[in-house]
């Protein structure tokens, strides 16, 4: 049969079939591929089944003419994992949202309390915070406050913290997550110790770095040990936030972490669109120095999520001792450029909201980088941004089912308008939902329609490695 022939009867069989699902007239942008081009998308059973110019029949059929459809978002370092935070998620474009930084312990539990009941993806990595906090009877919650955070484990506890971590693996979580600088006293060679445990299992380890900022020892060290820890070892490593930690040295963090990828290391960064972090104030982060660790910020920079009032000294001291979460306003707005716009460089929210309060990237990251960086600053192209918030973390994953707009991969999908995605979240008002993303598909299952969020569905499933 001659090969116009075949492509007639292929569109002709394509147009045939009745789908679940029809997204017709979208500009389909596929990551992977490159494709850019008006589409129809016909999904089936929870996955991507055509990709056609030609039209398709479905019993769901969504107009997106003038909207762009593409690879759901993912999102590798999201603490919120509560119904509250899938909302702003889903409303954000995010199809898979993933504790990987500070994890979890156990992980089994977890992954159990969640099954059948998410708006979105889900899943987690064997955490060594947590396995450290209930070895040694730390009483923090997310983060330590107490003996955790203030004082070395002995051998013992060093050994029942990389046991726990190994069963979590066993269970299925995704990787090892790790906090050096939430529990500083842990030597050297039992950070090194958990690079071992990851190489062994082939899987990667997601590590907040020791410190941050300028001094010395700060961010250009703690990059060094964990590059040399992944180099020694053969540990697959993604260092997080990368801007919070390099603040103005945020270029040569990226450079060396580059430059390791040259010379064959896997190793992988990420960061948020904004100029502010957030954690806990109770947490070692704010032992004595902490100003020059965090770029020379004072008291003034600090804002209590609670009340959203600007700190002094008096309050400080005050907060601190009962623990909370506190925004950080550290990062210069050109370092968050330099993230943004470099290709290699994933986007990750470090997001949570607990009863409305917490930081705006728990509610608008992802529409943040589409409106702010990619339409009205041009600092990164649109298919780079969409490969910088789906594919790159798909492949960090391992996962070929996910990240990409294509026949055969999970029908997980956003529908947005790239003349007016917006981010609506503010640090006195973060609980506002992102507008101009009027469609998300969760597995084949519409979770936001007409820019709505959809009541009485969970089409969310645990990834598990």
């Amino acid at each position: 049969m001659r090969p116009i022939l075949v492509l007639l009867a292929l569109s002709a069989s394509l147009a045939a079939q009745t789908y679940d699902v029809v997204l017709v007239n979208g500009r389909v942008m596929d990551p992977e591929t490159n494709l850019d081009a008006v589409r129809n998308v016909g999904i089936r059973g929870g996955k991507i089944a055509a990709v056609s110019a030609a039209p398709l029949e479905g019993r769901t059929v969504v107009d997106a003419k003038g909207l762009v459809v593409t690879a759901g978002f993912i999102d590798l370092h999201s603490h919120g994992q509560t119904p509250e935070n899938y909302r702003f998620k889903a409303r954000d474009g995010v199809t898979t949202a993933l504790e990987m930084e500070v994890g979890v312990n156990p992980v089994a539990p977890w992954y159990a309390a969640r099954e059948g009941k998410a708006l979105v993806n889900f899943g987690a990595t064997s955490g060594h915070i947590p396995a450290c906090m209930t070895v040694m009877h730390d009483p923090g919650g997310l983060l330590p406050r107490g003996e955790a955070a203030s004082r070395a484990m002995t051998p013992e506890e060093h050994r029942q913290i990389i046991e726990l971590v190994r069963q979590g693996l066993d269970e299925g979580a995704l990787g090892i997550g790790m906090g050096i600088a939430y529990v500083p006293k842990v030597s050297r060679e039992q950070i090194l110790d958990v690079f071992h445990l990851a190489a062994e299992r082939r899987t990667p380890i997601y590590v907040h770095i020791r410190a941050s900022g300028p001094l010395d020892p700060g961010v250009i060290d703690s990059l060094q040990e964990v590059l040399a820890d992944a180099a020694s070892t053969g540990a697959s490593l993604h260092v997080v936030h990368i801007t919070s930690m390099g603040l103005r040295q945020t270029p040569v963090c990226l450079a060396m972490i580059a430059g390791a990828r040259r010379r064959g290391l896997d190793v992988t960064t990420e960061a948020y669109p904004y100029t502010a972090g957030m954690t806990d104030l109770g947490s070692a982060v704010f032992d004595p120095g902490w100003q020059g660790r965090t770029g020379g910020i004072g008291y003034g920079d600090l804002q209590w999520v609670a009340t959203g009032e600007r700190l002094t000294e008096e309050t400080f001291g005050r907060y601190r001792k009962q623990g909370g979460m506190v925004i950080l306003h550290s990062i210069p707005e050109d370092m968050v450029r330099v993230a943004v716009a470099d290709p290699a460089v994933m986007v990750a929210s470090d997001g949570a909201l607990e009863n409305g309060k917490g930081h705006p990237r728990g509610a608008g990251t992802y529409a943040r980088v589409l409106g702010r960086y990619v339409r009205e600053q041009h600092t990164v192209p649109l298919m780079d941004a969409l490969r910088k918030m789906s594919l790159l973390p798909a492949e960090r994953l391992g996962i070929q089912s996910k990240g990409r707009l294509e026949v055969g991969a999970d029908a997980d999908i956003t529908v947005f308008d790239p003349d007016r995605v917006t981010d609506k979240a503010t640090f006195e008002n973060p609980a506002q939902y992102s507008e101009g993303i009027p469609y998300v598909l969760v597995a084949g299952v519409l979770v936001v329609r007409d820019g709505k969020l959809v009541d009485g569905v969970a089409p969310g499933r645990g990834l598990r490695r």
